[in-house]
């Protein structure tokens, strides 16, 4: 026996810790975290609260919308003279500027039912194959290379479309013909999206209005700001009129502070602009907006800020205004008494861009029928916003895309074949998780494979270990 318990103990000895070692090395750590080289950024709260209200009168329909942001990001792509150049600050990048020299923004998407899905299953229509910023996002020269997306539209990343404008969902390549384009277009299978923008539009009372096919469109017409960089001369094409605002920059020290002032100048409008002065005597942390902003003209203008949209107490509260139907219908989505329409909002706050927004579940808006959001009817130009707020969660969508959701990798695939809506079967919550679980699959996948390794080890050893009491004893043996 004196034996046997040796033989055990050393195996317990040898074995707990090897168990618990293999234990720490795949579930004591985690793997999900930034990386930012794998387009990777998780925001601290993957669920957020916004507040809907809808009115309108015989001639046009106001959106209010009410979300909390710990400050305002009014500052958007600046450029700030540094050692006798102009540093740009604010590009599209993954997560969080630094600076904080990225605007917020809030979006619709609308639809009038020549888009079956988006009323079911939302924006996740709209993210296709390999889209920009993804991990796996096709790269600009596949894209540029590409006959339709890159030779006609000049576009080099793969952006929000719709399912059927590819022959193939899953293939981003397989746009189908111009003609079927045009007859989609025509029969109303695109999504109306209206996009404020607390830096590119909101200063001159003016929102932007696109629209999404087989790619992210503006309408047509001018949008409401142009890019103020000159590549050749590598300098702004225009600055501050000093005798209108009294300054040729703004400096770097006003951008960087929490606080704006929202009846001050912290844009650049062409009301306010005057050519660039190569020979003025410019300072280090001069700062001059990358973005020339301007009303707009044609459909793309159809879409104006009603009063003031402001941050205040912690929260934006802005308010958009249409007309019920603009005239433009391969542009706009015309509302209607006794319309129902399906919509989608999406914020990004905390001074972050492309995909790192948060998005709604798709929801009904009635006019005079009834909806989950039943917008008011009033007489005059002005709603008085009396009746309650309609209160969305909306969540951190993740690295999840249409493809995904019709193939065979997700469980819910036969719901979406079934035509069943996501509404009821998923809570915004459970949404975001899933989400950041499909950032990491791969990685949870192969900690998985390590934890199931390292379980039939320690269950060899832990039977190596106790394999001795189960020998049968010679006769004679001492217990």
């Amino acid at each position: 026996m004196a034996n046997h318990g040796k033989g055990v103990g050393s195996w317990l000895v040898l074995g707990l810790p090897i168990a618990l070692g293999l234990s720490w090395i795949t579930q004591g750590t985690g793997v999900v975290g930034n990386d930012l080289e794998r387009n990777i950024w998780i925001p601290d709260d993957l669920t957020m609260p916004l507040q809907v209200q809808a009115a309108y009168n015989g001639e046009r329909i106001f959106f209010r919308y009410r979300w909390p942001a710990e400050r305002a990001h009014v500052y958007h792509d600046m450029l700030r003279y540094e050692g006798g150049n102009w540093v740009r600050h604010g590009a599209s990048r993954v997560g969080p500027d630094p600076d904080g020299t990225y605007e917020d923004r809030v979006t619709m998407l609308v639809d009038d039912g020549g888009v079956p899905d988006f009323g079911r299953y939302g924006g996740y229509i709209t993210v296709g194959d390999r889209m920009r910023f993804f991990t796996d996002s096709a790269s600009p020269a596949e894209v540029g290379a590409h006959p339709h997306l890159g030779e006609t539209l000049g576009l080099t990343e793969v952006q929000k479309h719709l399912p059927e404008t590819r022959r193939d969902a899953a293939d981003w390549r397989s746009v189908v013909d111009a003609e079927t384009l045009a007859a989609q277009r025509e029969a109303g299978y695109f999504l109306d999206l209206w996009h404020w923008r607390a830096g590119r539009s909101n200063p001159i009372g003016v929102s932007d209005d696109q629209w999404i096919g087989e790619d992210r469109f503006g309408d047509a017409g001018q949008g409401p700001f142009t890019t103020n960089w000159d590549g050749a001369t590598g300098q702004p094409r225009w600055m501050f009129d000093p005798e209108s605002t009294g300054i040729h920059a703004l400096r770097w020290e006003e951008v960087q502070a929490d606080q704006v002032d929202f009846d001050g100048i912290y844009y650049l409008s062409r009301a306010m602009a005057v050519e660039f002065d190569p020979d003025h005597d410019w300072q280090d942390g001069d700062v001059i907006p990358r973005r020339l902003l301007s009303e707009g003209q044609g459909s793309r203008s159809d879409i104006s800020v009603h009063g003031n949209a402001r941050w205040a107490d912690g929260h934006w509260d802005v308010t958009l205004v249409r007309d019920l139907d603009t005239r433009n219908p391969l542009d706009d989505k015309a509302f209607r008494e006794q319309g129902v329409y399906d919509i989608g909002i999406a914020v990004h706050r905390n001074a972050t861009g492309s995909r790192w927004h948060y998005v709604s579940h798709p929801h009904s808006l009635g006019l005079g029928r009834h909806a989950d959001i039943q917008a008011q009817r009033i007489d005059g130009d002005s709603p008085d916003w009396s009746d309650d707020w309609f209160e969305m969660t909306l969540f951190y969508p993740g690295q999840v895309d249409w493809p995904l959701l019709i193939s065979r990798a997700h469980a819910g695939a036969p719901d979406i074949a079934a035509g069943k809506p996501v509404r009821p079967r998923h809570s915004e919550k459970q949404l975001a998780l899933y989400g950041v679980e499909m950032e990491f699959n791969d990685a949870i996948t192969g900690q998985w494979w390590l934890t199931l390794f390292a379980g039939l080890l320690a269950m060899l050893g832990v039977t190596l270990a106790l394999l001795p009491t189960f020998r049968p004893h010679r006769r004679g043996d001492r217990s």
